[in-house]
């Protein structure tokens, strides 16, 4: 179980790295860390493979925005059957179940501000479990999936103003 903690561990910050590279790093033979991969691929321990880009260095923008869902929980399935509906969406890139005044978190993106607002309006809002939405437009990302996006150098201090 260590060993496939290790991997994983690896596997996770670099999803690029070869089964030599990992045992190198972790000391687990290259054969077994194969097969750690192979099984965790096949349990669906390991999901998907992701590169983070960072679409603004190439000039592609995109409006991301967190829409924070207050629903009502349905008889027998609890938030599962409404979050199911949600995330069958293709906007919805993450939903997740949150605790506080909202009980759905969604990560979504478009084009526009006015594509996400369609999304919330035409297929959220009227929703009959949805009690109502609350839409944050992401500004700007400094850190994504623990890469950091854009390296703002050292902390400085601003002069005082005479």
């Amino acid at each position: 179980m260590e060993n496939e903690k290790l991997v994983l561990q690896a596997l996770e910050k670099d999803a690029r790295l070869s089964a030599a590279q990992i045992a190198d790093m972790t000391g687990v033979p290259a054969a077994e860390v194969q097969k750690i991969i192979k099984k965790a691929e096949k349990e669906g321990v390991i999901v998907k493979y992701k590169t983070v880009i960072n679409w603004s260095k190439v000039g592609e923008e995109t409006v991301w925005a967190l829409v924070e869902v207050k629903v009502v929980p349905q008889r027998d399935v609890g938030f599962g059957a409404i979050a199911e509906r949600i995330y069958r969406f293709p906007q919805a890139k993450s939903v997740f179940l949150a605790s506080g005044t909202y009980d759905l978190a969604i990560l979504t993106s478009g084009k526009t501000m006015q594509e996400i607002a369609l999304f919330v309006s035409e297929k959220l809002a009227p929703m009959e479990t949805v009690q109502g939405t609350i839409t944050h437009f992401i500004l700007k990302k400094y850190k994504e999936d623990g890469v950091i996006l854009e390296d703002e150098g050292e902390p400085r201090r601003l002069g005082l103003v005479a």
